[in-house]
């Protein structure tokens, strides 16, 4: 049981998800270039395509300019390049992850290698000339629970013969049993490293599958109603890329998740600072730091081409070099909230070394020897990856630079000293920095631009023979490219923080005339007042703070003027800041000062300590005493009289939640805990002795710590329920169970399959294979309180584990569960059931 389960699922989240996977290898009705081969409306124009179809008109996969440019940084053997550029143009295999703590992980897995596999085995599609088979578990892997497909997915959508497979995926994702993630996306969380009992914190998450896969490493091992000690932190900076990851990670059904949305550069330290907040004598924490760090920042995204063709015509090489600055920031950040002896994994999927190498010279240059750089070159052996560069050229305005002393001074605002492999005129360049004037325009100095005004440039630019070398072991990272595995191109590198932070003394610099930047977030007075006046001066300014300050201030906000591309996994946008003017003060010269008070637009997280509901809830479902509810509940409503669900949250949650309200609340939560009740609110509801009904995505927690209104229902009759939603209890196969159904208390109620044709006097024993489903029970029925497609989710993993072959009997059970919406609509309507619920609190 674990982590997985099955939750309610959101229409708005849905469809804001459907949104940011559509498979852009079809061009969408707005793009103005769709219609180039339409035919004409006018009958004396000649048609131009016979058979014209412009939903599917393909996009151009060439790009002059990336091709010199990549050339000429060599990120492949001149030999293979031809091999490299034909598989980058092909459209990506659809990949897909079983979710290994589900209870069903070794039903899939099973499904997969005996049944799929062969019925597949003819429908290998036209592309890399090394697959042969249909479906593979990736060998890289653990335990063969992430499978490669040999089908893009518009192939899955549109070949008939794949129809049964592809609705398999789509039922399986949905219910949270499997995640389509592409391939090398699923990389980074294996080199973390995470325990059970690790603190871990995604800085850049949306849409949740690493996070995903964070949650699944973090359940390993524990018991059947029991939660790890670890927890995970999920960040992103987009508000409705927020609900993507809820919408992803709810199908977890964890309470060891923490969604927040912040600026990365700007995560708060959440640190208690003496005279100003005092620790409760039972609070454990007095700040927010971390075992593990993922940070996958936002980059140019050109490793995503295969899945992502539009790049194809966007790439230009100032997109890679607006993001750099960025990209350090959000690593220094990472690093100055990561535990001593901590690690951290640096990804992106670009291949430019600018946001790659350089930006893990930089950190490695920056942190002087409390940082290294770890060599997993012996970790997941079956992984063919290639060893990082350890020498690149930064090309600016038409010319290839082979060290920072080319670079012209009015270029050194563009062609930054952090950009080049060498140290050796690092220092040099902080104080000639300073002394430029910031105010350049970003598509006039080649930061954005276009890649047709590239292209001339590129093509007859002369590529200098030799470049700087670095000193750093950058050949510990890691590229994976697209020709070696049949997958996407990305970069990993693996960091270890061995000592603090250095402190670094405050250099003095000249001010440019250029206004000051604010930071988002706000701090505490009397702190060090961070004042950023360009890209360089934010290097010069993250120098000189300690480390015992980078962790309880916001570090201040950089405004990189450039839109980038950013892959599935990635965002680049601003946040909203907090507000309450009775809680906000100003202090001259300074930036503000968020007191307390709460985020805008984001309902309070609470602590539930009303008494009289939770004995209620207690005596009505028999919860032992072994099961933790003191400080673990919590709402997001503060009028506790008209709470609506309550969530529960682990142990670790709750040190965070406690920390975070002494420091005034300064993590801006979007989403937390596992929502374990929810209030009756329909007719059948008012009457019944206790308001609250046992959610589908907690029943999985709280399930072995019940001892009244549960009942264990043979298979005959939970099929029988299951299939017809609602059942009298004379219509029920056994009369014992319907005698014992009859004198349940109404309201909710746990049914349990069994495992054999009888009921069973003995007392209910749960393990990792029990299934168990919500029930309401009437007057004189049972309505079944879960989603039509958990239903046939279960019919169908029912009809497998009872070894049911007859094929008129399993079409039976799939034309009984091949039901509309309206039908489970109408009836959870009755009982205010989860298939009903549309937007997260």
């Amino acid at each position: 049981m674990g982590g997985g389960g099955r939750g309610g699922r959101s229409r708005t989240q849905r469809k804001h998800f459907r949104q940011s996977r559509e498979n852009v290898w079809k061009r969408s009705k707005s793009d103005p270039n769709s219609n180039t081969n339409a035919p004409s409306n006018d009958p004396n124009k000649p048609n131009p395509n016979p058979n014209p179809n412009p939903m599917w008109t393909p996009f151009a996969t060439e790009n002059a300019s990336f091709d010199a440019y990549y050339k000429g940084q060599c990120i492949v053997q001149s030999t293979e390049w031809d091999h490299f550029v034909s598989v980058l143009r092909t459209p990506l295999p659809a990949t897909f992850r079983i979710n290994s703590s589900s209870q069903f992980s070794d039903d899939i897995r099973s499904q997969l290698q005996n049944d799929f596999v062969h019925s597949l085995r003819d429908e290998v599609a036209e592309g890399v000339e090394s697959e042969t088979e249909a479906i593979r578990p990736l060998p890289w892997y653990p335990g063969n629970f992430a499978w490669h497909s040999n089908f893009s997915r518009m192939q899955l959508r549109k070949n008939q013969t794949l129809e049964r497979f592809h609705e398999f995926l789509k039922l399986e994702n949905e219910i949270g049993n499997i995640t389509r993630q592409e391939a090398v996306s699923m990389v980074p969380p294996l080199f973390l490293d995470v325990h059970p009992d690790h603190f871990v914190l995604d800085m850049c998450a949306a849409p949740g599958s690493k996070t995903f896969q964070l949650l699944e490493i973090i359940h390993q091992s524990t018991k059947v109603g029991s939660l790890p000690a670890g927890v995970v932190i999920a960040n992103d900076l987009d508000v409705q890329r927020c609900n993507l990851l809820i919408h992803q990670t709810k199908r977890m059904c964890t309470a060891n998740l923490i969604v927040t949305n912040h600026e990365a550069q700007n995560f708060p330290g959440c640190r208690l600072i003496r005279n100003h907040e005092v620790m409760d004598p039972d609070q454990h924490m007095g700040q927010l730091l971390f075992d593990r760090v993922l940070c996958d920042v936002p980059c140019s995204g050109d490793g995503t081409l295969r899945k992502a063709p539009d790049l194809w015509r966007k790439w230009n090489t100032g997109m890679g070099h607006g993001l750099h600055p960025l990209q350090v920031i959000i690593a220094m950040r990472g690093l100055s909230l990561l535990k001593v002896g901590g690690r951290m994994v640096y990804s992106t999927c670009s291949m430019n070394p600018i946001e790659n190498e350089a930006v893990v010279a930089e950190v490695l240059r920056r942190c002087g020897g409390s940082v290294k750089l770890v060599d997993v070159s012996s970790e997941v052996p079956q992984l063919i990856r290639r060893p990082g560069l350890k020498t690149w050229k930064v090309y600016d305005k038409g010319t290839w630079l082979a060290s920072y002393k080319d670079v012209p001074k009015y270029r050194r605002s563009i062609a930054l000293a952090s950009m080049f492999p060498s140290s050796s005129s690092y220092h040099e360049s902080v104080d000639s920095d300073c002394n430029v004037e910031m105010g350049y325009d970003v598509t006039d100095d080649g930061v954005g631009g276009n890649a047709e005004d590239d292209v001339q440039e590129m093509v007859n630019t002369v590529v200098p023979e030799s470049a700087e070398v670095s000193d750093f072991p950058l050949e510990h990272c890691m590229r994976i490219v697209p020709h070696d595995q049949n997958t996407g191109a990305f970069f990993i590198a693996v960091l270890q923080k061995v000592s603090p932070l250095p402190r670094i003394p405050e250099k003095t610099k000249k001010r440019i005339g250029k206004p000051i930047v604010e930071p988002s977030n706000q701090g505490h007075e009397g702190e060090q007042l961070l004042q950023v006046d360009s890209l360089e001066s934010a290097q010069v300014v993250l120098e000189t703070v300690p480390e015992e300050n980078v962790n309880d201030h916001e570090v201040p906000t950089v405004n990189v003027e450039v839109s980038p591309v950013t892959c599935e996994e990635k965002n680049c946008k601003e946040t909203e800041e907090a507000h309450n003017a009775e809680n906000t003060t100003k202090v001259p010269g300074k930036r503000k000062l968020q007191i307390q008070g709460k985020w805008r637009g984001v309902d309070p997280v609470v602590f539930f300590k009303n008494e009289a509901i939770v004995n209620s809830i207690k005596d009505f479902y028999g919860i032992d005493e072994n099961f933790p509810f003191d400080g673990h509940l919590v709402t997001r409503n503060e009028d506790a009289s008209h709470v609506k669900r309550i969530y529960y949250v682990s142990k670790s949650v709750k040190d965070v939640l406690e920390l975070n309200f002494s420091v005034g609340q300064q993590l801006k939560i979007t989403s937390i805990g596992l929502k374990m009740f929810e209030r009756q609110t329909a007719r059948q509801g008012s009457t019944a002795p206790c308001s609250f009904r046992i959610s589908s995505e907690g029943l999985p927690l709280i399930l072995p710590h019940i001892t009244k209104q549960i009942l264990r229902a043979s298979p005959v009759d939970f099929k029988h329920l299951l299939e017809n939603k609602d059942v009298k209890f004379e219509d029920f196969a056994d009369a014992e169970f319907s005698k014992k159904a009859a004198n349940l208390m109404p309201g909710c109620c746990v049914l349990v399959l069994g495992k054999g044709n009888e009921v069973g006097t003995e007392p209910i024993q749960v393990d990792d294979s029990t299934i168990a489903i919500g029930c309401w029970k009437g007057r004189a029925r049972l309505n079944v309180m879960v989603t039509a497609m958990d239903c046939q989710e279960l019919l169908e993993r029912l009809v497998i584990r009872l070894g049911t072959e007859n094929g008129s009997s399993v079409q039976g059970v799939k034309s009984s569960i091949n039901v509309e919406g309206e039908e489970v609509q109408e009836l959870n309507g009755k009982i205010d059931g989860d298939a009903v619920e549309v937007t997260e609190d």
